[in-house]
C-alpha cells in the first residue's frame, strides 16, 4: 500500500478554513468552509494535530467500526496536565454514556434502559400539550408583530419534556437549559480558557444538583426513570456511593443529550420550513412528510457537525498512517453535504432516502434519536396546523465561536 505524507501546506489550507469557520460569517454558513475542505480530499490534516474526515461513506465506516474509539478517560489522562482534555469539565463528561467504550459502555447501556414503543408512546401526550401550550404563547406574541420562535419554543420543548419524564421541579428547568448551555464547549474542538470555565462551573453545578435529586430519591423512590436507574444500580454496584454517581451521570446524559441537539433541531426544522413559503403550504396539505421533513432537516444542517473517535490500534486510514491513540474528527456537517452520497446535497429535498449521520451509529448510536424525532414530528405536524403560515423577520445568528454543536440565537418570525 502506498503511503500518504500529509505536507506543511496542507496543514495551511485547512488552518485557513478553520480560521474561516470560527468567524462569524463561517458560523451563519459553513457549508462553503466544508466544500473546500472536501476539496482536499476525504480525509486533510487537522491544524492541532490529527485528521479531518470530511466524506460520508467513511465517517460512517468509522462510526460503526470497532477499531475507533470514543475519546475516554483513558485517553484524556494520557493527553498531560495542561490540556483542554484535563479540564474539570472534560475529566467529568467523559464519565458520561456517549464517552464511554467497551466494556464499561455497555454496563452503563444496560442500566440505562431503552427509549422502547412503549416508554416513547408514554412521553407523547406530554409532548403534544407541551407543544400546544408553546404554541398559545407564539400565537399571542405574534399578535403584536413578530415573535422569536427559538427561545418561545425551541427552547422550551425539549427542557419540558426531559424534565417532565424525569420527574425534575419546572421551577429548576430554565437554570438547566442554562447550564447546558454552557457545558457544551467543553465538548467542543477549539474551546477557549473563558469557555472552558464556564464549562466547569456548570457541570460542578450540574453534579451538585443531580446527586442531591439522585439522593432524595433514594429516600422517597417514585414512579420515573431516577428511581427506576436506582434500583438497576443498586443491582450492578454494591457500593452506594458508586452507585448514586452512576445514577447521576445516566440523568446527566439525558440531559445534556435532550436539551441542546433537540432546540437546534427544532429551531433549524422550522427555519427550513419559513424561509421558503412552498415548502410551509407542502407540508400543511401532506402532514405525512413531516418524518421525511425531519430526516431532511437533520441532514441538510444537523445540530452536531463534529463527531471524534481515536484509532484502537495502528491503522492506515485512506493511505494515510495512523497510530494508536490518534484523533480524527468526522466533519458530519460536511459528510451530510458529499456529492458522492446525495447528488445536489445543497438543496432541501424531501424525496431523499434518509442517509445521514446526525445521530451517529454504531454501538454509540444516539440512545435519545427516537424521542428527538418525536419531538420534532409533533411540533411540525401542530405547528402547521394551528397556525396560519408564518414568514421569517430576519436570519437568525448562531451562537458564536461554536464549531461542534450549532445552536439557534433567535428565530424571529411573523404571521403572513
Amino acid at each position: 500500500m502506498q503511503t500518504v505524507t500529509t505536507t506543511s501546506s496542507d496543514r495551511r489550507a485547512t488552518l485557513s478554513l478553520f480560521t474561516r469557520l470560527r468567524s462569524a460569517q463561517g458560523q451563519d454558513d459553513p457549508f462553503p468552509i466544508y466544500a473546500a475542505l472536501r476539496s482536499l480530499g476525504p480525509v486533510a490534516p487537522a491544524p492541532w494535530g490529527g485528521h479531518l474526515v470530511t466524506g460520508f461513506d467513511l465517517c460512517d465506516r468509522i462510526l460503526r467500526s470497532p477499531a475507533w474509539l470514543e475519546p475516554d478517560r483513558r485517553w484524556r489522562e494520557k493527553q498531560g496536565p495542561r490540556t483542554r482534555w484535563s479540564a474539570p469539565s472534560a475529566r467529568e463528561i467523559s464519565s458520561t454514556l456517549p464517552a464511554l467504550n467497551p466494556p464499561d459502555h455497555s454496563r452503563v447501556r444496560q442500566a440505562a434502559g431503552t427509549f422502547d414503543r412503549s416508554t416513547i408512546q408514554g412521553i407523547a401526550p406530554t409532548v403534544t400539550r407541551v407543544t400546544d401550550r408553546l404554541l398559545d404563547t407564539l400565537a399571542d406574541r405574534l399578535r403584536d408583530g413578530e415573535a422569536d420562535f427559538a427561545a418561545l419554543v425551541a427552547e422550551e420543548l425539549p427542557v419540558a419534556t426531559i424534565g417532565t419524564w424525569l420527574g425534575l421541579p419546572e421551577a429548576d428547568w430554565p437554570r438547566l437549559r442554562e447550564l447546558t448551555h454552557d457545558q457544551v464547549f467543553t465538548q467542543e474542538l477549539l474551546p477557549t480558557a473563558s469557555q472552558l470555565a464556564r464549562s466547569d462551573a456548570a457541570m460542578a453545578e450540574l453534579r451538585a444538583y443531580f446527586l442531591d435529586l439522585v439522593r432524595d430519591r433514594r429516600a422517597r423512590p417514585g414512579d420515573d426513570p431516577i428511581s427506576g436507574w436506582i434500583t438497576r444500580w443498586d443491582a450492578l454496584e454494591s457500593d452506594q456511593d458508586k452507585a448514586d454517581e452512576g445514577v447521576y451521570f445516566l440523568a446527566l446524559f439525558f440531559l445534556l443529550a435532550a436539551l441542546e441537539t433537540t432546540a437546534t433541531l427544532l429551531a433549524t426544522m422550522v427555519l427550513r420550513l419559513v424561509e421558503e413559503p412552498d415548502r410551509w403550504d407542502l407540508v400543511a396539505d401532506n402532514p405525512d412528510l413531516a418524518p421525511a421533513f425531519v430526516e431532511e432537516t437533520l441532514r441538510h444542517d444537523a445540530p452536531t457537525h463534529v463527531i471524534s473517535r481515536v484509532a484502537a490500534h495502528d491503522c492506515a486510514l485512506n493511505g494515510l498512517e495512523i497510530r494508536a491513540d490518534d484523533m480524527v474528527h468526522l466533519m458530519v456537517g460536511a459528510a451530510h453535504r458529499d456529492p458522492d452520497r446525495h447528488p445536489d446535497p445543497d438543496r432541501f429535498d424531501l424525496r431523499r432516502k434518509p442517509a445521514h449521520l446526525a445521530f451517529s451509529a454504531g454501538i454509540h448510536y444516539c440512545l435519545g434519536a427516537p424521542l428527538a424525532r418525536m419531538e420534532a414530528d409533533t411540533l411540525l405536524r401542530r405547528l402547521v396546523t394551528r397556525l396560519p403560515r408564518l414568514t421569517l423577520v430576519r436570519r437568525p445568528t448562531m451562537a458564536p465561536r461554536r464549531v461542534v454543536f450549532r445552536r439557534l440565537l433567535n428565530l424571529d418570525v411573523a404571521l403572513a
